[in-house]
């Protein structure tokens, strides 16, 4: 039997309060997010890192001191590797982040050891950008070189277990929330600075997407429920230049102030971190309230929801190219059109 090595890639967070500092330089020194020289990029790296440090590590303490983030993915690998094994596939799956430990170099050295017959790069981020699997894919391969064995699946905006694992929570989120007022939906998405997205990043129109599709399997849950007003928006702006907009927090309070019951749906995480356990669910949702929110409802990642699970494991066995689903103006895919 062949044997198989998937390489979940990640975000990373840090461990400890002590590697708040280290893994800001860290994130902050990647071209992906500063493109400027190396030296430049070097104290830009300090320079933020040094103040924003105090900040983020309130952030953490809330989450006891370190994010949760490698955990939740250490599980999620358990159950794809259960659920290969289910399918007859021999395979062991292998954390890669970006940002902290375990690091790709780690990763890397740990997938030579099991020699597998082929390797399958799997990012843990739906929609594809430059910033995010871009930079991680980058990394792999300049550590890695080049290898035949290699197959790269790129994105997942679309898939259908992905879609169901959100929807049957999001309909029961609506209908609770429904019962108190006029609901609006708010499709959060990590925000990327417009700059990016110019220069033909595919993320926004994949959110977009997935979006559209997210909802139109919740509302086949709901049986014609009236008065939910859908929408995407962008959180947790990092620097001072123009973000996607509508901005998450601004849309918050705007809906709490017509006296509507919101429902945030977080459709870029796949595991609860920062992002959604400090700023959607506590700082926004203290917006909303202060604000006159008629009702409040956050959405759950997916997480080691069976339905995506095996929507993964169906993913890593087919052996068919990847097809682009981004139009030509996404030129920063990195899938070729046929």
């Amino acid at each position: 039997m062949s044997r198989l090595a998937v390489i979940l890639f990640n975000l990373g967070g840090p461990d400890s309060p002590e590697a708040v500092k280290p893994f800001l330089r860290n994130l902050f020194f990647d071209p992906a997010i500063i493109p400027a020289p190396a030296p430049v990029r070097f104290l830009l790296a300090r320079y933020i890192a040094g103040k924003r440090t105090a900040p983020a590590r309130a952030v953490y303490e809330q989450l006891g001191g370190s994010s949760p983030l490698l955990a939740q993915t250490e599980a999620q690998a358990r159950a794809l590797e259960a659920a290969l094994t289910a399918q007859g596939q021999e395979a062991r799956c292998f954390i890669a982040m970006r940002y902290w430990h375990p690091r790709a170099a780690a990763a890397l050295a740990a997938v030579r050891l099991y020699e597998p017959d082929e390797i399958v790069a799997l990012p843990l981020y739906p929609q594809y950008s430059t910033t995010t699997s871009g930079s991680s894919l980058a990394e792999w391969q300049k550590l890695a070189g080049a290898d035949a064995r290699l197959r790269v699946l790129c994105c997942h905006p679309l898939l259908e277990g992905l879609v169901e694992a959100w929807a049957g929570p999001l309909a029961e989120a609506v209908r609770c929330a429904r019962a108190a007022a006029p609901v609006r939906v708010l499709f959060s998405a990590h925000g990327l600075p417009e700059r990016v997205v110019a220069k033909g990043d595919p993320y926004a129109w994949q959110v977009a997407r997935t979006a559209e599709a997210l909802q139109a399997a919740a509302e086949a849950r709901l049986d014609g429920l009236s008065g939910v007003d859908w929408r995407v928006t962008w959180q947790s702006r990092a620097t001072p230049e123009k973000w996607l907009q509508p901005d998450t927090g601004v849309e918050v309070e705007a809906a709490a102030r017509e006296g509507l019951a919101l429902v945030l749906a977080p459709i870029a995480f796949i595991s609860e971190h920062s992002e959604t356990l400090v700023e959607l669910d506590l700082e926004y949702r203290a917006v909303a309230e202060r604000a006159g929110a008629a009702a409040w409802e956050r959405v759950a990642t997916p997480g080691t929801a069976p339905n995506y699970i095996e929507a993964l494991a169906a993913l890593v066995l087919d052996s068919q190219p990847q097809k682009r689903l981004c139009p030509a103006s996404c030129s920063g895919c990195p899938v070729k059109a046929a």
